[in-house]
């Protein structure tokens, strides 16, 4: 006898959705994976040895794993010479149990250097992180400028706080103070949390500038590269993922991040992410 082939439409349609729905659920796993992005960028003739980036931003205290093993683990693959972090490490709504263990994992292997983000400043917890941060040995930049020297490169990194409670003069008081603290014959670094400042970060001749908070526009076209919304930024935001050249001699790296359970979304064609940037390759 003929087994009789199922065609009643409703179990047809029921054998559709939960189709759909698993593929869903399995492009949300898998845009939940993070992974390493790599950059390179000529040194504007100020690199003699190639020197190496990593560039963390938004963790906002998430998880990934034990002792956060899969950060430390992806970040001790690319080598950096120095570790970038540039705003929401912490959260204000998380525990800062996670960001801590990432970063007293990696303070201790990397010069570690570290701009606020929105978030920290939310907690009004700003100036402890910051206390913390430099007990451990974070350089913690604030308006403010270091030199490190990597491979015979004389490097300055600068930095500038988030301007969630500042007004627009005082943070630009910040931004001066940075640039007229670091030495335009040196590479200079510029860290600040926000990629649409970018107009004014053009009035300066800063090598390379680093941000975040855009989280990579949060779900990302695949066939057009765009965002769909980031803070500040609205709708179809421009600054989003990766490498801007927005002047003649200033590129601006954005990272997507690293959040991922703090946002009330799941991240789509977006994986979280660290840069490896690679200057003077």
């Amino acid at each position: 006898m003929k087994k009789k082939t199922d065609n009643h439409p409703k179990r047809i349609f029921k054998k559709l959705l939960l189709c759909i729905l698993a593929v869903i659920l399995l492009v949300t796993i898998w845009f939940e994976i993070p992974v390493t992005e790599y950059i390179s960028l000529d040194g504007n003739g100020k690199i003699d040895a190639p020197v190496r980036f990593a560039l963390v931003t938004d963790l906002h205290s998430c998880y990934y794993g034990k002792n956060q093993s899969q950060l430390v683990e992806m970040i001790d693959k690319g080598h950096p010479d120095a570790v970038l972090l540039s705003g929401d490490i912490f959260d204000d709504r998380f525990s800062d149990d996670n960001s801590k263990t990432f970063v007293e994992a990696i303070v201790s292997k990397y010069p570690c250097f570290y701009v606020t983000g929105n978030h920290e400043f939310w907690s009004e917890r700003e100036t402890e992180t910051k206390k913390y941060l430099t007990s451990i040995g974070v350089v913690v930049l604030e308006g403010t400028s270091c030199t490190i020297n990597i491979k015979g490169n004389d490097i300055d990194i600068c930095g500038v706080d988030d301007p969630t409670y500042m007004t627009p003069d005082e943070w630009m008081a910040q931004l001066d103070n940075a640039n007229t603290m670091s030495n335009p014959e040196h590479y200079r670094v510029l860290l600040s949390h926000r990629p649409e400042k970018v107009d004014e970060y053009t009035n300066y001749n800063f090598d390379l500038v680093v941000c975040g908070h855009a989280h990579g526009g949060q779900w990302i076209n695949p066939f057009t590269g765009r965002g769909t919304i980031a803070p500040n930024q609205g709708r179809f935001p421009k600054y989003v993922d990766g490498l801007y050249e927005i002047s003649d001699s200033t590129n601006m790296i954005v990272s997507r991040g690293l959040v991922r359970e703090r946002m009330p979304y799941p991240r789509f064609f977006n994986h979280p992410e660290i840069v490896i940037i690679d200057i003077g390759a």
